[in-house]
């Protein structure tokens, strides 16, 4: 069995257990997390907020953060504006990056969800109306959902990571965790190319 921890990453903290290069210290997991010998599965931004996965198996942690498997990562997202079920439709499509189009998204407005409070929070503005949505992605590209957000006119305004293909952030505050079992996957064997002569 692997060990893999889930973890509900506070605002402002980084997908990291330090931090020794930067003159100003900044929050990290180790602030949050005692637990020896495991590692992120992937990363999540310091301004966003929900699940990180870690675990101390090797192959376990390329399968949630390799992109070729396409583990389904769900988000819950505030955006600037109010966009009807319409506007959401080019996220579904598959949006264009300077880095190359995105896999079409699942995108639905939803209710506010009840979450957290973040610290601090974000800031209101009575003149600018904000939505909900929930996004399913199944990649894992650098501010990829702010960036999807940004292209069709909505920019994001809180992210909050809530599940990683069956995992889930639900119960868990801000800094807490828990520990889950899983069975490891074996890993890849490595492809043998024959030489063309």
């Amino acid at each position: 069995m692997a060990r893999l921890i889930l973890f509900n990453k506070p605002f402002d903290v980084l997908s990291q257990f330090t931090d020794t290069k930067n003159p100003t210290p900044r929050a990290t997991l180790s602030d949050h997390l005692t637990i020896p010998a495991v590692y992120p599965a992937g990363r999540l931004d310091r301004d966003s907020e929900g699940l990180l996965l870690l675990t101390d198996h090797g192959p376990l942690q390329a399968a949630i953060s390799n992109p070729k498997y396409k583990e389904p990562k769900t988000y819950l997202v505030q955006v600037e504006g109010d966009p009807s079920d319409a506007d959401l439709q080019p996220l579904r499509d598959g949006v264009m990056l300077n880095d190359g189009p995105c896999r079409p998204a699942k995108v639905r407005l939803i209710d506010p969800p009840d979450l957290w409070e973040r610290n601090p929070p974000v800031r209101f503005r009575k003149s600018i109306p904000d939505r909900w949505i929930e996004m399913t992605i199944t990649e894992g590209r650098n501010r990829q959902v702010r960036r999807m957000t940004a292209a069709v006119g909505l920019p994001t305004l809180r992210l909050v990571r809530w599940q990683i293909g069956e995992w889930s952030v639900a119960g868990l505050a801000p800094g807490e965790w828990r520990e889950v079992e899983v069975a490891a996957p074996k890993p890849q064997p490595k492809r043998r190319f024959k030489r063309k002569y």
